[in-house]
């Protein structure tokens, strides 16, 4: 996932939690809406197994230009929220992002080329995931973004390079099988991604679980993520 490819990736996909929109939208509850966007997928979604017995909820669909589904998030634990400011250490989570297979193909306009999705891809997913829910408690709002934005260059270094000295080897199961994850931690939490057996690339990141004790499997129902 080369840092040229940056600006394909983003623009193909947008972040939806739903796929309806407008005044017809509004008469549907957003619990619904949010599991519509996940029924859309022509993939499965993962999260946690069974082993997990915490709360359970849905985060965000992201879609391509031409609607298609691409990948999505899957929540444990306690929801993260930046406005937990006082007690940030007290969030304990875990987020799964599925992403969906896919090879290298033209473009919604047909006038260029997608990058295809790949581990890296769910490790950037990931990443940035957990940028989007933590930063430093002492750092002034004003000075929040720049050091978003630097830190985001960072998780796409570091995405592009999964052999390198940033990651290490864990192995966890996915749907019952041994499978090895890239895997990091820093001050903020922990990120992981590997492929699983479905035709997908699975991403992860949290605080305050353990993400040594965690595994992996399809989601049977989605609309039991939903409050």
């Amino acid at each position: 996932m080369a840092q040229g490819n940056e600006e394909a990736f983003a623009v193909e996909t947008t972040s939806r939690a739903s796929g309806e929109s407008g005044p017809a939208a509004q008469s549907v509850p957003d619990e619904r809406r949010a599991v519509d966007g996940y029924l859309l997928a022509a993939f499965p979604w993962y999260g946690l197994d069974e082993a997990y017995t915490g709360p359970r909820w849905l985060m965000q669909v992201g879609t391509a230009a031409d609607g298609t589904v691409e990948h999505g998030s899957t929540g444990h634990g306690d929801e993260p929220s930046i406005k937990n400011e006082s007690l940030p250490d007290s969030q304990r989570f875990a987020v799964v992002v599925t992403v969906a297979s896919r090879p290298v193909r033209s473009s919604a306009d047909g006038t260029g080329v997608l990058e295809a999705t790949s581990v890296s891809t769910a490790a950037w997913l990931a990443g940035s995931g957990l940028l989007s829910c933590t930063w430093p408690q002492e750092m002034e709002r004003a000075l929040r973004q720049d050091w978003l934005d630097q830190q985001t260059g960072v998780a796409w270094e570091l995405a592009d390079d999964l052999d390198g000295p940033g990651w290490s080897g864990l192995t966890l199961p996915v749907d019952g099988v041994p499978t090895e994850f890239h895997y990091r931690e820093s001050e903020y939490g922990w990120v992981l991604a590997g492929s699983a057996q479905e035709g997908v690339h699975i991403g992860a990141y949290g605080r305050g679980l353990s993400a040594y004790g965690l595994g992996f499997s399809v989601v049977k129902d989605i609309a039991g993520y939903a409050h």
